[in-house]
């Protein structure tokens, strides 16, 4: 396993993983595959202080993790949101637990002080993964999402980096 900064030429692997999410999982809420334009778009929001890495298996992207802004009020910059999400083929192989061990040393590195998860009810797998990091559930936001023909229940966990 190779961990590393995301660079654009991965965006075929990062746009076949997400649309995974999208197809198969409540995981994000979107209802309908990106294309490559608008993951380019999505890609753009990254940055030093907002990184996406990806993690390399053998040559090709198994899964990415980001860091993202949580609000856009001035006060917020020192809070972050991450996300991580892993190609079907490569589930069970701990490449979420490597994701997320380097992208909380970064937020780390960085000087960030919380980082929020939001976690779709029923995901008991990334529940697990970040509690056994040390993020601790705050709360619930019932019935916030409807897809797959039901109402989604969103859990927050947060992780105090200081």
């Amino acid at each position: 396993m190779v961990v590393r900064d995301a660079v654009i030429e991965d965006l075929p692997y990062l746009l076949e993983i997400y649309n995974q999410a999208v197809r198969n999982s409540a995981a994000t809420f979107d209802l309908e595959e990106s294309s490559l334009e608008q993951r380019k778009v999505w890609f753009s929001h990254y940055s030093d202080s907002h990184p996406l890495i990806v993690c390399e298996v053998d040559g090709v992207v198994a899964g990415y993790a980001s860091l993202s802004r949580f609000r856009d009020k001035a006060a917020y910059d020192k809070t972050v949101e991450s996300s991580v999400y892993v190609d079907e083929a490569f589930h069970g192989q701990g490449i979420g637990k490597t994701l997320m061990r380097e992208i909380l040393q970064r937020a780390r590195e960085i000087g960030h002080h919380v980082v929020i998860a939001g976690i779709t009810g029923g995901n008991e797998a990334s529940i697990k993964l970040h509690v056994s990091l040390g993020f601790e559930y705050i709360g619930c936001f019932k019935e916030v999402g409807f897809k797959f023909g039901r109402w989604q229940d969103v859990h927050f966990y947060q992780l105090l980096l200081s």
